[in-house]
């Protein structure tokens, strides 16, 4: 199997394994972040060097201060990417949320802290990237509000501050979890499948978190729906080996990052979205699906008057006809700098008179000063 991964290290009397994930908008800095928490570059694609931007899932193993390990999945912030990202989030027991400094809270930020929030992951800390290109201060606030109680630590991955801090936080939320597989012992073996490939001459592998369950060689498994997807039949494979991060083990437990090498199933009849099942589970293929809806109002985004130093506005502001300051204003008001108000909706709404960036229109008269006092 492809050396991807490291295996995280074993300490006694520490809890069971977990997987960190990152999230986070495009370009504010999570693989690089990866890279100087862990020493691993987890865009091994040529085409992901290239454009400076992750496409697939990433993985890296992070030693923290107390000696556990956490697995790290790496995904992709990029708008397109977003089924990636929810792939390599269903295996995630807490979250690491990087917003860049000169950036604040994006699209992609909030996309993702809405997908981290209804699949249940509710743990998780706050980076607040390259500290070192301007003050943190106002997108920490902005995190404080996107996230609340999620602790806040300034980074720099280029200059390397904020690092150890970063881990003594992960470490603490880490040290107050039992992860999603607690008391999973002695049922049938779970895994979500988040990526698969072949090797020559080892046949078809995936990789995904055991939500549940142990699995090892020899082992008969199930993949689902494949079966009535491709067959109408149930899939069976034999377990030929296992690794944990690239390291082969007899069996794997619940909560570890796994790679399965499967015998008795092609490439092309299992991919991301399948499970892979231990014998004796109750999981069937199924054109059924329970959801639950969370009802809330459009959430509006007012810009009032601030002194505190406005951002640079976007390339292309996603707010047309809006100031720059209302642009780059992403979640609470900031704290006072005249601006338009807008509202978030389908299409761009100013709230009140024209401000001096947008033009009035023609034979217009100019608007009255305001009132003294």
């Amino acid at each position: 199997m492809s050396a991807m991964e490291v295996a995280p290290t074993t300490v006694p009397g520490v809890a069971a394994p977990l997987t960190l994930g990152t999230a986070g908008h495009i370009d504010h800095g999570k693989t690089t972040l990866i890279g100087a928490l862990t020493g691993t570059q987890t865009d091994r694609l040529i085409e992901e060097r290239r454009r400076g931007i992750s496409i697939e899932l990433g993985y890296a193993l992070l030693e923290l201060p107390s000696g556990r390990g956490l697995s790290v999945i790496d995904v992709p912030g990029h708008e397109r990417f977003v089924r990636t990202m929810v792939a390599g989030a269903s295996g995630i027991d807490l979250y690491l949320m990087c917003i860049a400094a000169d950036d604040g809270v994006m699209p992609q930020t909030r996309e993702h802290a809405a997908v981290l929030r209804g699949l249940g992951v509710e743990t998780g800390v706050v980076a607040v990237t390259k500290a070192d290109v301007l003050d943190p201060a106002l997108a920490a606030a902005e995190a404080a509000d996107l996230l609340p109680g999620a602790p806040v630590v300034a980074v720099s991955a280029r200059m390397g501050t904020g690092l150890d801090d970063l881990r003594a936080e992960l470490d603490r939320c880490a040290a107050g979890l039992v992860g999603r597989a607690a008391g999973a012992d002695g049922q049938p073996a779970v895994l979500h499948v988040d990526r698969s490939f072949t090797i020559k001459g080892a046949g078809t592998v995936v990789t995904g978190t055991l939500w549940r369950g142990t699995v090892g060689r020899g082992d008969t498994v199930e993949l689902l729906p494949a079966a009535a997807r491709d067959r109408g039949q149930r899939i069976s494979a034999r377990v030929r080996s296992v690794q944990v991060h690239d390291r082969p083990v007899d069996r794997a437990q619940p909560g570890q990052r796994v790679a399965v090498n499967l015998t008795g199933v092609g490439r092309d009849e299992v991919g991301r979205g399948d499970v892979l099942s231990g014998g004796g589970t109750d999981l069937a293929a199924s054109h059924v699906l329970d959801v639950q809806l969370d009802e809330r109002p459009p959430r509006s985004r007012a810009c009032t008057s601030t002194t505190a130093p406005a951002r640079p506005p976007p390339a292309s502001p996603p707010w047309a006809g809006a100031s720059p300051s209302c642009a780059s204003s992403v979640l609470s008001p900031p704290p006072a700098a005249s601006a338009s108000c807008c509202a978030r909706s389908r299409r761009p709404t100013r709230l009140g008179a024209p401000s001096s960036s947008t033009p009035a229109p023609a034979g217009a008269a100019p608007p009255a000063p305001p009132p003294p006092g």
